[in-house]
């Protein structure tokens, strides 16, 4: 019963990811979709009467004039190049040297390495807390976080932690001596260690962490929309007045 629910809470992280980032990456596309619609399909019908005011030109709209120049003479070009460093990113990303740098990368990014950390934590606690409250021995339950956890760092992370218990240090040092472990974790670790209740610990860690993972995601999600709601009304508002500013020049000539 508890791997079941421990299979659902590792689908409903990702589940409230993805709910969080899907609109607003809608919005981001659509946007961009509607920038180039205009930069090759509206902008050039007006370039022919903006080029006999061009040094009376605003300074977005030469910027633009010359973009929509640009997607014209090498639209295809520049999709081909966009889509071939697409296929080489993903092709890289799945070799070895490729994941190891997103797993650091992960876990350096500002926000992102926030993010990436908790929930590595919440599966870490998760099983290491069910499997020591049920008495499965230390090495055997860190050997097992090794597939459940998908980031190398943390990965090694996890051995240090076998080397640690080896030499008898027990998993209090190892916390403590690791950069990715926030300083109250560590602490909390080194009480459940002392007390002989490491398990019990472990498990209200990974609870904390899952129920602060699902607020923070929402209040992305709820942080996004009006962002990028803002960026899009940004683009937008800036081609349109490109285009309208020059034609009143063209009116009160």
């Amino acid at each position: 019963k508890q791997l079941v629910e421990m299979d659902e809470r590792q689908v409903r992280l990702p589940s409230t990811l993805v709910s969080a980032l899907s609109y607003p990456s809608f919005l981001l596309v659509f946007s961009v979709v509607v920038v180039i619609f205009i930069l090759m399909y509206v902008f050039p019908k007006f370039a022919p009467m903006f080029s006999g005011i061009y040094h009376k030109l605003p300074a977005t709209t030469k910027v633009l004039m010359v973009v929509s120049e640009v997607l014209l003479a090498h639209g295809g070009k520049l999709l081909a190049g966009a889509a071939l460093l697409l296929v080489l990113g993903v092709a890289a990303a799945s070799q070895p040297a490729g994941q190891a740098w997103l797993d650091r990368l992960k876990l350096r990014l500002p926000f992102v390495k926030d993010i990436f950390i908790k929930i590595y934590l919440e599966r870490l606690m998760r099983v290491m807390g069910a499997s020591l409250e049920r008495g499965v021995t230390i090495m055997a339950t860190l050997a097992a976080c090794r597939n459940v956890v998908p980031n190398q760092e943390f990965q090694r992370f996890i051995g240090t932690l076998e080397i640690q218990v080896t030499e008898g240090r027990g998993i209090a040092a190892g916390f403590a001596d690791s950069p990715l472990v926030p300083v109250n974790v560590k602490q909390m670790v080194a009480t459940g260690e002392q007390t002989g209740s490491l398990g019990r610990v472990m498990g209200r860690v990974a609870d904390f962490y899952e129920r602060d993972l699902t607020r923070q995601l929402n209040r992305l999600a709820k942080l996004a929309e009006p962002v990028m709601l803002l960026v899009m009304g940004l683009l937008v508002g800036t081609i349109v007045s490109s285009i309208i500013l020059p034609i009143f020049k063209m009116s009160t000539r």
